[in-house]
């Protein structure tokens, strides 16, 4: 299933907030990361773990075992505090394709959730869900030395409160080369159990998906949905499809 759009809340005007976090994620990637996940900036920036955990920012390469091999992880100086990882961590990605599936994401969901929240809210929600999303992958591995960077945790708090705020919203997706209009509800709900079954093969990330950030994102999107289903909504009428 690969979604390309959904029906849009009329006369909302433009998703500012929504447009600048795409914005400040693709220039991160060019300009800072050179658009590789290969320098010092992305190994000293990542959020690790045993740096969260511990407080000390691993500054050498250190031998990590995946599924039996072991592999050799760059590492470099990051901030300080190096807390700060799981906040610029969010800003970066690993490659083109893990940028464009999580902007994709974001900008055919995000303008809606950002219309119904408003603008200072919905930031702050996004945020919010991209912490939660990073410290519930670290809870599942404290001691783990693989640097984690993506905006899926903050991105799965979007979907999480589209789905409690649009859950009847149609979104355009590919289903098997077919293009077909099924309920968020549907889309969102089968996008979510795939990642809970998905943790549950592989709950560290040690895969190279950190599926409990997405679960944990999501959770918080959800409270944040149903908090924004508590504000009066500035706008009226049907939805138009995009």
């Amino acid at each position: 299933m690969f979604p390309i759009g959904d029906e849009n809340l009329p006369g909302r005007g433009l998703a500012w907030v929504t447009l600048g976090l795409i914005a400040v994620n693709v220039a991160v990637f060019v300009f800072l990361q050179s658009a590789s996940a290969d320098n010092t900036l992305t190994y000293g920036w990542s959020s690790i773990a045993r740096e969260i955990t511990t407080g000390v920012d691993l500054t050498h390469a250190v031998p990590v075992v995946i599924g039996g091999t072991e592999y050799l992880i760059p590492q470099a100086p990051g901030p300080e505090p190096i807390y700060l990882t799981l906040m610029s961590s969010m800003f970066m990605h690993g490659s083109w394709l893990h940028l464009g599936g999580n902007m994709l994401f974001l900008w055919i969901f995000g303008d809606n959730v950002e219309h119904r929240g408003g603008r200072i809210l919905y930031l702050v929600a996004y945020l919010a869900a991209g912490l939660v999303g990073s410290l519930a992958q670290i809870l599942s591995d404290p001691g783990s030395q693989i640097p984690s960077l993506g905006a899926s945790g903050a991105i799965s708090g979007v979907l999480g409160a589209y789905l409690v705020l649009f859950p009847r919203n149609r979104v355009t997706v590919f289903v098997f080369r077919f293009l077909v209009q099924i309920p968020a509800l549907a889309a969102i709900g089968m996008w979510i159990t795939l990642q809970v079954f998905s943790s549950l093969a592989d709950p560290t990330g040690a895969g190279g998906v950190a599926y409990l950030a997405h679960i944990g994102g999501f959770g918080a999107g959800v409270l944040t949905g149903l908090l924004f289903r508590t504000l009066p909504d500035r706008g009226a009428g049907p939805a138009a499809i995009r």
